[in-house]
């Protein structure tokens, strides 16, 4: 028997050519789920509701109320993580200045301050993978910010997603940085997202991914559907700023709805399916919800990969509502309509998304690809220059389905041809993967190879 296993194990080798194959899952992420605390999340939650309202405009003074009170408390919290890992997340204030007059919702000079707490990479510390959540809240009109707005689900919910995901992770070391960032302004504008992104350009950041949290607690639905096990992953298809090069190649070549953005939606859906087998992944082909928008905008706008992870069936009476109750009806975003078993699940699948991209190799760079009238297809890559990579991985899929079908252990190899799968007929990507199995966001070919 034991010789029959070591026989199958070098078969398994030698079919894939040189290089070890790495395993199918990494055994820290399921630590890593277990460590998620739902009553952490929902004390975090509470916490956020019980400063009244976190309206932009609101109080900056109060020890107890106002949106200064409610991001002086996250700073407290990441702090605390940060001394119980002995020091290892740099929090800081990052602010911008939004003047009169630059949108009807800031009716006067404002500073816009988000919260930041950086996990530091070991071996890539300018590369980054960033969870968001937004801190503050409103009522029905827009520019009421004395009324109070618990915004427990919207977003306390995703805000307290973060500040967990920050309690586990920050006791383990990671390849890549990860920045867990409050943004606030939401609700008047995009603003702390905005500012963050031009940051971001201005410094060069090399930005894996953005993961914006933005209503994670809440399932019961306006449609009356409660579901406590599926969550939506809205994805742009392309950079809104393609050139005139990319718009040829998305057309003649495929790639419209293969993005790095919806690229970066595939890896959280693979990621939940695979490790958390009570939740489900249902990407959704918009930017945003219809005709709305959420903080991973701004980042997209500025060229970078970024999706939103939110609730499955939205309930409105408990959003942008005065706190009242109408005709039978409870209006309000208030703590009873959280659940806390939810938002670990959700908070969970972000930990273990960041955990993975941060663990993994770079990505494959110049992925080129051949195979017009020919039997077979042919992909090439420039080899990554990283030492913790063991291979790649091919993946295919038909062209009319959202998640990669097929795939293909290479090895080494950055030159590889598909025996009998033909190029009209599937969408490719490869992808880079290191000895404990992390893989790197897909990558989808953009240049053909020179024809011989």
């Amino acid at each position: 028997m034991k010789h029959s296993f070591l026989l199958c194990s070098f078969l398994m080798i030698a079919m894939h050519g040189l290089g070890q194959v790495p395993p199918s899952k990494d055994i820290r992420i399921d630590q890593i789920i277990k460590q998620i605390s739902a009553d952490r999340i929902y004390g975090d939650i509470e916490t956020l509701a019980n400063f009244g309202t976190r309206h932009t405009l609101s109080d900056t003074t109060s020890t107890s109320r106002g949106i200064g009170a409610a991001r002086r408390w996250i700073k407290s919290e990441f702090e605390q993580i940060s001394k119980d890992c002995g020091n290892c997340l740099e929090v800081k204030y990052h602010r911008g200045l939004v003047k009169k007059g630059e949108s009807p919702r800031i009716p006067e000079d404002t500073w816009i301050v988000n919260v930041l707490a950086l996990k530091k990479g070991t071996r890539f510390p300018d590369r980054y993978v960033i969870m968001a959540g937004d801190i503050d809240s409103r009522v029905s009109d827009p520019l009421d910010y004395t009324s109070d707005s618990p915004g427990a689900n919207d977003n306390a919910s995703g805000m307290a997603g973060v500040i967990e995901a920050a309690r586990v992770l920050s006791h383990y070391d990671f390849e890549s940085s990860i920045l867990f960032v409050g943004l606030s302004g939401e609700e008047q504008g995009l603003f702390g997202g905005k500012f963050l992104a031009q940051t971001a350009l201005d410094e060069a950041w090399d930005i894996i991914g953005v993961l914006n949290n933005d209503m994670i607690s809440n399932i019961s639905g306006i449609d009356g559907v409660v579901d406590n096990v599926h969550f939506r992953v809205f994805s742009e298809p392309n950079p809104p700023k393609q050139n005139e090069q990319e718009q040829i190649w998305n057309r003649f070549y495929g790639g419209e709805v293969d993005g790095p953005s919806r690229q970066l939606a595939r890896y959280v859906e693979r990621m939940t399916s695979e490790y958390i087998f009570d939740a489900k992944a249902v990407m959704i082909y918009r930017l945003d919800r219809f005709g709305r928008g959420g903080h991973h905008r701004p980042f997209n706008d500025a060229g970078f990969a970024g999706v939103r992870i939110m609730e499955m069936h939205e309930n409105y009476h408990r959003q942008h509502q005065d706190i009242r109750y109408e005709d039978g009806i409870a209006y309000g975003d208030v703590i009873s309509g959280v659940d806390k078993e939810y938002a670990r699940k959700l908070t969970a699948v972000n930990a273990i998304s960041l955990a993975s991209l941060a663990w993994a190799p770079k990505s494959p760079e110049l992925v080129m690809i051949g195979g017009a009238v020919k039997p077979s297809t042919r992909l090439t890559w420039d080899p990554v220059e990283d030492e913790s990579i063991v291979g790649y991985k091919v993946y295919w899929r038909d062209t009319t389905a959202p998640q990669w079908q097929y795939s293909r252990w290479v090895g080494l190899s950055t030159d590889v041809t598909l025996e009998n799968i033909i190029i009209d007929n599937y969408l490719f990507g490869v992808c880079s993967v290191n000895k404990q199995g992390n893989e790197s966001v897909v990558i989808y070919p953009k240049t053909l190879i020179p024809r011989r």
